[in-house]
C-alpha cells in the first residue's frame, strides 16, 4: 500500500476505517466489489438480507465467522452492527476527473464537515438525487471511515467522494471548465428555487457551525438562502444539501 504520509503523494488516496457495521453498508460494499477482507457474523443474525451477503460473500471466497454477540460488539466498538462486522481493505478517493463523466455536473461541495455522521448522511442524499460526486477539502473535514460508510447507508461505495488539497482551486477549476458556483449562505438576497440548476452546478455547502469561509463565498458565482421561519437558526447540513439538490432534480425533470 502507498505511504500516504508522504506530501508528494497527494490527497487521491487514504486508508479508510477498515470497519463496515450494519446489515445494509456491508451489503452495498459487497455487491459494489468493494474489498473486503473478511466477515463477522452475529451466531443469533439470521435475517433475510443477511442471506443475499453470505451468498455473495461466498461467491467473491471472503471468509465468514460465526462469533458470539460480545465479539461483534469489540469490534464495531460502539457503532450499531446489526449483527455483521465486515472487515474491508483499504479504499480510495476518487480522481478530480471522475466528476465530469456526464455531461451534465451536479457537483456536491463540503467547506469543514466535520461531523462523520453528516458528511456520511450528505453523501446518501447526493447519491439519492443523482449527484456526480462529492468534494471536501483535505483538512477541516471528515474522512472516509466505517462512520461515514455506515451513515451513508452503502452510497459511499457508489458515489465519487473526491478530497482536494485546495478548495478555492477545486471550485475554479469547476469554473473553467463552465460550472456555476452556487453557494447556500443565510444570508444571500436570493432564494434558492429562483436559481437555474438544468445546467452544470456545483452546490457549495458550509460547515456545522460557521458556514462557508469568506474565501470560499467570495469564489462562488452566486449565493442562495434558504428560508428560515422558526426560532432554530439553520438546517442541518444533510438537510440543507437534500432540499437544493431535490429542486435540481425537479427542474432538471421538468427540462425532459
Amino acid at each position: 500500500m502507498p505511504d500516504t504520509s508522504d506530501p508528494n503523494f497527494g490527497p487521491a488516496f487514504l486508508r479508510m476505517d477498515n470497519r463496515i457495521c450494519g446489515v445494509h453498508a456491508v451489503f452495498e460494499v459487497l455487491s459494489s466489489g468493494q474489498p473486503v477482507e473478511r466477515i463477522h457474523v452475529s451466531r443469533e443474525a439470521h435475517s433475510g438480507k443477511l442471506k443475499q451477503i453470505l451468498e455473495l460473500a461466498r461467491q467473491r471466497d471472503i471468509p465468514v465467522r460465526r462469533e458470539e454477540r460480545s465479539v461483534l460488539d469489540r469490534l464495531a466498538s460502539g457503532t450499531v452492527h446489526q449483527g455483521i462486522v465486515a472487515i474491508a481493505g483499504s479504499a480510495a478517493y476518487a480522481s478530480f476527473e471522475a466528476l465530469f463523466t456526464g455531461k451534465t455536473p451536479l457537483i456536491v461541495v463540503l467547506d469543514g464537515v466535520e461531523d462523520p455522521h453528516n458528511l456520511g448522511a450528505v453523501i446518501r442524499t447526493a447519491e439519492a438525487s443523482g449527484a456526480s460526486g462529492v468534494v471536501v477539502p483535505e483538512r477541516h473535514s471528515a474522512t472516509l471511515t466505517a462512520t461515514v460508510v455506515k451513515a451513508s447507508a452503502g452510497a459511499s461505495v457508489h458515489l465519487p467522494v473526491v478530497r482536494v488539497t485546495n478548495l478555492v482551486s477545486a471550485i475554479n477549476d469547476m469554473k473553467s471548465r463552465g460550472l456555476w458556483i452556487v453557494g447556500l449562505d443565510p444570508s444571500a438576497k436570493q432564494p434558492w428555487i429562483e436559481f437555474d440548476f438544468k445546467g452544470p452546478v456545483a452546490v457549495v455547502l458550509g460547515g456545522e457551525h460557521r458556514g462557508l469561509r469568506r474565501l470560499v463565498r467570495e469564489n462562488c458565482d452566486v449565493l442562495v438562502r434558504l428560508p428560515m421561519l422558526g426560532k432554530v437558526e439553520s438546517l442541518n447540513i444533510s438537510v440543507a444539501a437534500g432540499v437544493v439538490l431535490y429542486e435540481a432534480v425537479r427542474q432538471r425533470t421538468l427540462q425532459t
